[in-house]
């Protein structure tokens, strides 16, 4: 069943007969992502720490038609092992397999690196990494790697240039890109693909509402496609990835960024305090 309000490039029942994941799945690219999947056949399951985003996300894929039995939902801190534990035996209980996992949960806060506290820093990779990693080695274990099957898709960030002003998610998000790789390789034998989707910091939904419409602006301009992207956007490209489409793409990392970090500054850099920036400088030219 094709989901009221779902306009897809993709060909009808894609998914159908299989199972997929979606952390985060509650709000924004995780929602939307669980809404197209849904909508090509698959059983959903999502989760994520505030219950009632993932009942108003249950409530969301009644209404496009999605027949109850295909979703399940519950609050999961993809921090905790244990929480991922009981979340991965609770989905695996319902629908008795699991065919895809998008890794979409996360979350950070913008800070100058002078001004984080190792509390703030912690928080934010164990949230980012430790949390990814969690749910990607319970799911491919208990899983996965049993049926020797399974597409696994990391969303990360676009860090390919640093993340000045964020730099503990931008830590955390190209450790993620580095874990794809590495369980590519690792998990090729068992019949798992495993890469990554960077959306650029210019996509406008509920993860970056929080920054304000004046920096979304910013983005903006330094888009070579001059507008913001949308979160229907990312998750065409996930969807890709977890189908059985993809079937010789593993270990890489898809940047869905409107060309961001091909131009433009990322990042405001000053002058050095005290230092003497022109020709004559030391090192400089004559």
């Amino acid at each position: 069943m094709r989901a009221v309000g779902i306009t897809s490039i993709f060909g009808p029942g894609l998914f159908e007969g299989q199972v997929a994941v979606v952390t985060g799945g509650g709000s924004g690219i995780g929602l939307v992502t669980a809404r197209e999947l849904a909508s090509l056949g698959a059983s959903v399951a999502i989760c994520g720490r505030k219950l009632e985003k993932i009942d108003a996300a249950r409530a969301d894929l009644a209404a496009d038609g999605v027949p109850e039995e295909r979703v399940f939902g519950a609050a999961c801190d993809i921090r905790e092992p244990e929480s991922v534990a009981k979340f991965v035996g609770d989905v695996l209980d319902r629908f008795g397999k699991i065919d895809v996992l998008v890794n979409n949960a996360g979350g950070q806060f913008p800070s100058p690196a002078e001004s984080m506290t190792p509390k703030g820093w912690e928080a934010v990779v164990r949230n980012n990494l430790n949390g990814t990693f969690y749910m990607t080695h319970a799911v491919a274990t208990r899983a996965m790697i049993p049926q020797k099957r399974g597409r696994i898709v990391m969303v990360t960030a676009m860090v390919a240039r640093g993340f000045p002003g964020m730099s503990h998610t931008g830590a955390a998000r190209a450790g993620v890109e580095n874990l794809t790789k590495s369980l590519a390789v690792e998990w090729a034998a068992h019949g798992l693909r495993v890469n990554c989707v960077a959306p650029g910091n210019n996509i406008k939904s509920s993860g970056t509402a929080q920054y304000g419409d004046a920096m979304l602006e910013i983005t903006r301009r330094a888009t070579p496609l001059k507008r913001l992207g949308k979160p229907e956007e990312i998750a065409r490209v996930i969807v890709f990835l977890a189908s059985d489409a993809n079937d010789f793409v593993t270990g890489q990392v898809w940047g869905v960024d409107g060309g961001q970090p091909l131009w433009g500054d990322i990042w405001p850099i000053p002058d050095p305090e005290g230092q003497d920036t022109g020709p004559s400088a030391p090192g400089g030219g004559t």
